[in-house]
């Protein structure tokens, strides 16, 4: 099955390797869940550092089944001057969380619930 994939770029001109990068990266992520539905991402280059450049941003936002999944690599450490680099961290990021979610649904990670509270006699 093939994931729909909606792709927005902001502030930077899309280019048909970064396009690629992306659809090869999100087709990779059905490999841990079948039932992705969609998969919105957004790459911006938010600032024109003097010192550092562009500092780029990703966002992912992942469609299933009564659930929406959303990662984002964009400020602070997880930003990154190289576009590919920001991609593959946000997606490493994605699949980190998809695999988090497949593992609860399956029952193989216990939800925690809150401790019962005993009355006093």
């Amino acid at each position: 099955m093939q994931i729909p994939i909606e792709i927005d770029y902001r502030n930077l001109e899309p280019t048909p390797a970064l396009t690629a990068a992306i659809r090869k990266k999100a087709a990779k992520l059905e490999r841990y869940y079948d039932r992705i539905t969609g998969c919105h991402v957004t790459l911006e280059a938010p600032h024109q550092h003097q010192h550092q450049g562009k500092q780029y941003a990703v966002h992912i936002r992942l469609l299933l089944p009564g659930k929406t999944l959303a990662v984002t690599h964009a400020s602070g450490r997880e930003a990154h001057e190289d576009a590919y680099v920001a991609i593959r961290d946000a997606f490493a990021a994605a699949q980190r969380r998809l695999e988090d979610y497949v593992r609860v649904r399956r029952g193989d990670i216990k939800t925690r619930r809150p401790a019962k509270r005993q009355r006093g006699g």
